[in-house]
């Protein structure tokens, strides 16, 4: 299905500084990721590392993507750090976790990327989703076609991306996606699915996802 904001209806599209700055040899589909309500259970301002949990089968989708050579980058708002709930190092050990968690899998993260600020107390900044600081900011430094790639997360800020860079969005809903997100996602073409598993077998063309 050719969806709004797919790469085939968006080829005029003016590339962004950071798709100016990549090799158009070297350049690769990647899958950008949320985190929290995506890859593991949002608990709403995580703090304590101990607490990170996956969400089912997020390491078997998460692996579908390493085995299809696809770089997996995760793209997170972390507004917790501008309201002082936790610290950049709160972060940091969660991050560590989360790739050990996986990596007991047989799974991997190639890359994480997050956003620290909160524009009511820290000011505006280009990183927040759904602007595409971190996403610029990816492509530049793993040389990726944003165009070629997809942007899965359970809310609309994480999907709209994809729309600027003609890429193809998926939300996967989760216990906290607003109706109103999933609402504007099929108005726009987004395609929604209800897992992540979904998700990654739609994006590599699978019947199922095997379970390891």
């Amino acid at each position: 299905m050719t969806q709004a904001g797919g790469h085939e209806e968006n080829v005029g599209l003016p590339e962004t500084p950071a798709q100016r700055r990549t090799s158009r040899t070297l350049r690769r589909r990647a899958v950008f990721l949320d985190r929290d309500g995506t890859l593991i259970v949002d608990r709403h301002y995580l703090k304590d590392a101990a607490q990170l949990e996956l969400l089912p089968d997020v390491a078997n989708a998460v692996r579908a993507f390493n085995y299809s050579l696809v770089p997996v980058i995760v793209a997170s708002n972390q507004s917790g750090i501008a309201r002082g709930l936790l610290t950049e190092d709160d972060y940091r050990r969660q991050r560590e976790r989360l790739d050990d968690l996986l990596e007991e899998r047989s799974a991997f993260v190639d890359d994480h990327y997050h956003c620290p600020h909160l524009p009511e107390i820290t000011g505006p900044c280009e990183c927040r989703k759904p602007d595409i600081g971190m996403f610029e900011q990816a492509i530049v430094e793993h040389q990726l076609d944003a165009a070629a790639s997809f942007f899965i997360g359970d809310k609309l800020r994480d999907v709209l991306p994809a729309q600027r860079y003609g890429g193809r969005g998926m939300l996967v809903t989760s216990a906290s996606t607003p109706r109103e997100d999933v609402e504007a996602a099929q108005a726009a073409g987004f395609e929604v699915v209800s897992s992540l598993t979904e998700a990654a077998a739609l994006a590599l063309g699978l019947s199922h996802i095997p379970e390891l």
